[in-house]
């Protein structure tokens, strides 16, 4: 058996037990990943797959265990390379960042920036996502840290992190009566057409929640995944806005619009970091995550990786 086989019965298992899609994805043919599968079906003695005719139609029950068994075999291949890079290389690499349109936009300019002031010969490779994506990206291996609000933790193997708090804020055109009201309720936002996130993005599930409390059917006029999207929105009249704190911060809205704090609303929001559990980190992605958060540092983190209880939520 060899590490060919490993990750053909992989790619197969990703590729929803497509072999041709299998076989686009790893730059080799069909008939070869096929041939390769038998043969460490044979060498093991058990079938991994279940098949009609030549198509894969499920994974058996002792091909799950074998699959459990290359996943920790491929993560620590993983393992060794990372560690030959951190050894030959200390201060060079690539760090692979799965995150959400917001964090890349608004939160992670400031920390990137300043991780290459420190190494600049760390290259930064950002992968945009869905908080799904996001988790699947490191899980995948396609990113060594993750970054979102949503979905990291409910993952069993991401180890996730408490990294920082937000709340939602409302944006709408300088003019607008809301702008000048004291106090805003959920049924005044109600009563207004609402331009805001997608459901999967940037705290969306809070919003909806709230308004189902109490008994609100909010008038969602249109729903993007860009903060930038909503606000040039409400700049047209859509409606009025709903997004992250982060998308106000900079002032870069031309003075145009008012924003108005919304926590008593709608609570507040946890960002997290997640990495793959049993993943070796490299000296330069502990310390990204300590640029991220005043909350992070590598001792809490290599505790966290290590499965030493739980001694690092908030």
């Amino acid at each position: 058996m060899n590490l060919h086989q490993f990750r053909f019965v992989q790619e197969a298992v990703r590729r929803n037990l497509n072999l041709t899609e299998a076989a686009k994805s790893l730059h080799t043919s069909q008939p070869g990943v096929s041939k390769a599968i038998i043969e460490l079906e044979e060498e093991l003695g058990v079938e991994i797959f279940a098949r009609h005719g030549k198509r894969l139609k499920r994974v058996t029950e002792p091909g799950q265990h074998v699959l459990k068994s290359i996943e920790l075999i491929m993560r620590e291949v993983g393992n060794l390379k990372r560690i030959g890079e951190q050894f030959s290389a200390q201060d060079s690499g690539t760090l692979s960042i799965a995150t959400t349109h917001t964090q890349a936009r608004y939160v992670l300019p400031v920390p990137v920036a300043k991780l290459r002031e420190i190494y600049p010969k760390v290259n930064v490779s950002l992968h945009q996502g869905s908080p799904d994506q996001v988790a699947r990206m490191v899980l995948d291996e396609i990113a060594e840290i993750g970054i979102a609000t949503e979905s990291l933790a409910d993952y069993p193997d991401l180890i996730t992190m408490p990294c920082y708090e937000w709340q939602h804020v409302l944006v709408l055109p300088l003019a607008h009566p809301l702008a000048r009201k004291e106090r805003i309720t959920l049924e005044d936002l109600a009563a207004e057409p609402i331009v805001t996130y997608h459901p999967s993005f940037t705290g969306r599930t809070r919003i909806d929640a709230a308004f189902a409390q109490r008994k609100l059917t909010p008038r969602i006029a249109l729903e993007a995944i860009d903060s930038d999207v909503i606000k040039t929105y409400v700049r047209l009249g859509l409606g009025i806005g709903i997004v992250a704190e982060m998308a106000m911060r900079e002032g870069d809205h031309n003075g145009d619009l008012a924003s108005r704090p919304l926590g008593p609303l709608f609570g507040s929001n946890l960002a997290r970091v997640a990495f793959k559990r049993g993943a070796y980190l490299r000296t330069f992605v502990y310390r990204f995550a300590e640029l991220l958060s005043d909350r992070l540092d590598r001792n809490l983190i290599a505790r966290a990786m290590s499965g030493q209880g739980h001694d690092y939520e908030l």
